[in-house]
């Protein structure tokens, strides 16, 4: 499915948001002020989302009891905003599981931590998951069989990076453990 906006938003109008959020970037000489123009308008979305995904955990309590009513009142603000479409809210969940992803895998690292590592799997768990089912719903059973592949791999590294840390915590054996017994 190809998701198209009736209206995209400009490079300058991505600005002008992030400049009413005092979060504009820094000028870069030899850029425009506004931001360089389309070239850069993927930079800018990331840097208004990153905007509004600081403001929202400000806004929400994260210790209080009324957690639960915040999330959920932001989650119907978010509802609106994809117009109540199942089928694009569903695509925007996936494409945002994927950037979560990547940052929690930290891009940069030779190795993650087990319990990264493990976190990484389990948000690709959920990519392949929703994946499978929307293969499904299309009828498309060998996509359906790929990611349903996918989502076992990743339970599978969930597991081992889980067991992974409990070897570094001391709460399990590790393999030069186990071949001492």
């Amino acid at each position: 499915m190809s998701i198209r906006s009736e209206r995209p938003a400009s490079a300058e109008q991505i600005h002008a948001a992030l400049a009413a959020l005092a979060a504009e970037p820094a000028a870069e000489p030899g850029k425009r002020p506004e931001g360089g123009g389309e070239a850069d308008r993927l930079r800018l979305l990331g840097r208004l989302l990153a905007k509004t995904e600081f403001e929202i955990t400000v806004a929400t309590r994260l210790s209080e009891e009324e957690e639960v009513e915040d999330v959920l009142e932001t989650l119907l603000g978010w509802g609106e905003g994809l117009e109540d479409d199942p089928g694009l809210a569903i695509n925007v969940v996936t494409n945002r599981l994927q950037r979560t992803a990547l940052q929690v895998s930290e891009p940069e690292a030779e190795e993650l931590p087990p319990g990264r590592e493990a976190a990484f799997a389990a948000v690709m768990t959920a990519v392949y998951a929703l994946g499978a089912q929307l293969h499904a719903e299309r009828g498309d059973t060998e996509g359906t069989r790929q990611a349903l592949s996918g989502a076992e791999e990743a339970l599978i590294d969930i597991l081992q990076g889980m067991h992974d840390l409990r070897v570094a915590i001391g709460d399990a054996p590790g393999p030069e453990d186990e071949t001492d017994g």
